[in-house]
């Protein structure tokens, strides 16, 4: 019998920070390299060595783009990492786009503290220089003891549930597993043949409100807003969340369920990501709704009113627009880029309203506003919050409570063990012991740095 073994190096008591560390006699994978986000620490952990020896690991794997899962790989590689780096083809896309944006807010931050940033815009483009792609369906020979086959998560554009198979064994790394039935992708594919399976918890202690649910309670806010002539932020992901609102808007429009009132999509990462899944909208990727739309002429990333915003003073400008409006900025936890600054105008404003639709990190000045704080501090600034803050869980990216017991359910039957990873600890324990009372599957909280022997 041989043995493997496995490292949680972050990413344990928290939703941030994905890396892990598998590990044969002859080869080092890493899965994963993200930023830590968040909490008041965040900074200080990103910037602490790593608990490996970048210059050992033998190959990189990457589950999706979304930052906290690669914002580390250009540290990674200036300290040393030379490696090959993989992941879907659409994944490394967006990864260039998002990389490159972090690079620079790095270096504007540093200018700002005083402090060298993590890394260059150099560092991303040498980490680019390593990167391979693997399609989905595709076995992928990549050394002597090692095979990996991805499938799709339907979290994001080209995220992946990596499979790697040793001495007959799969060992499979979920990444984030998306909330399916998606509003724009195709539906999270199960694994049936997992020996070890490392799982997302984000939402491990509670389910989503049903998708018309979520729907009715958009429309209702932005009718709400709209006869108010307020003012609706949006938060925002770049990635995903993002497309999948623009989405939505489009359709409410177009079935004249609500009144056509500008739209500024604030955020210039954004709008280059809505390019690329404009690109990609009518390939397989994208389920048979959407694609269905595409096909009959929907242009659904585009309608009456719509304005993209990339300079910054165009941004600042939105304030002189008459209302109402809608605004749809990042960062998605509020804790930093362009909607920070449309917070400190019209959270004073008890006609506005603060929509949030995605996970709100503990410490994030999201959660703060989620939690019913009435003051906050922006840029140094004291803000009064009289705006109301409402929140939507249906458009979530991530499959709730049900569905990761549901996902994990389809390989019961093999599976050794399964490690809850990627969530708030009560998250994290809660999915554990129902895992376990449920579906009897032998599921552990694992240590963060400790190091688990897998038999294979």
């Amino acid at each position: 019998m041989k043995q493997l073994k496995l490292t949680f190096c972050s990413g344990v008591g928290t939703v941030t920070g994905a890396n892990f560390l598998l590990q044969s006699e002859v080869t080092n994978i890493l899965v994963d390299c993200g930023l830590t986000q968040g909490s008041q620490y965040a900074n200080e952990e990103n910037r602490k060595t790593f608990i490996y020896d970048p210059a050992s690991i033998n190959f990189l794997f990457v589950t999706h783009a979304h930052i906290d899962h690669i914002g580390r790989i250009p540290k990674l590689v200036r300290d040393g990492f030379k490696g090959t780096i993989y992941s879907t083809p659409e994944t490394k896309e967006i990864a260039e786009l998002m990389l490159i944006d972090a690079a620079h807010i790095l270096e504007f931050e540093s200018k700002i503290n005083g402090r060298e940033p993590l890394y260059f815009e150099g560092d991303v483009r040498k980490a680019l220089s390593l990167w391979q792609t693997i399609p989905y369906h595709t076995k992928k020979d990549f050394c002597t003891d090692f095979s990996a086959y991805l499938t799709d998560a339907g979290h994001v554009l080209g995220s992946s549930v990596i499979k790697f198979t040793y001495n007959n064994k799969n060992i499979v790394f979920c990444g984030d597993l998306g909330n399916s039935p998606a509003m724009l992708l195709k539906d999270t594919e199960f694994v049936s043949d997992a020996d070890y399976l490392v799982i997302d918890s984000v939402y491990g202690d509670r389910n989503h409100e049903n998708v018309l649910d979520a729907d009715k309670k958009l429309e209702a806010i932005i009718k709400e807003s709209i006869h108010k002539k307020g003012v609706l932020i949006i938060p925002s992901f770049s990635l995903e969340r993002t497309q999948v609102i623009l989405y939505k808007i489009n359709n409410m429009i177009e079935d004249g369920v609500i009144e056509s009132v500008p739209v500024y999509l604030d955020s210039p990462l954004a709008i280059k990501i809505t390019e690329i899944y404009k690109r990609l909208s009518s390939e397989t990727h994208f389920n048979d709704s959407t694609r269905k739309d595409i096909a009959g002429g929907d242009k659904i990333f585009n309608f009456p009113k719509f304005k993209q915003i990339v300079r910054g003073e165009d941004s600042r400008a939105i304030v002189h627009a008459p209302d109402p409006k809608i605004i749809i900025a990042g960062s998605g936890m509020s804790n930093g880029g362009r909607v920070v600054h449309h917070e400190a105008q019209y959270l004073p404003d008890p006609k506005n309203t603060v929509l949030l639709i995605g996970y709100q990190g503990v410490g994030t000045m999201g959660r703060k506003l989620q939690d019913g704080e009435h003051m906050i501090i922006i840029k140094g600034e004291h803000v009064s919050v009289r705006a109301q803050i409402k929140t939507i869980t249906g458009y979530s990216a991530h499959k709730d409570s049900d569905h990761l017991v549901e996902f994990v359910e389809h390989t019961r039957d093999r599976v050794k063990k399964v490690f809850v990873v990627l969530g708030e600890p009560k998250s994290s324990l809660f999915l554990v012991q129902r895992l376990r009372d449920y579906i009897d599957a032998p599921a552990i909280y694992p240590e963060q740095g400790k190091v688990y022997d897998l038999l294979c």
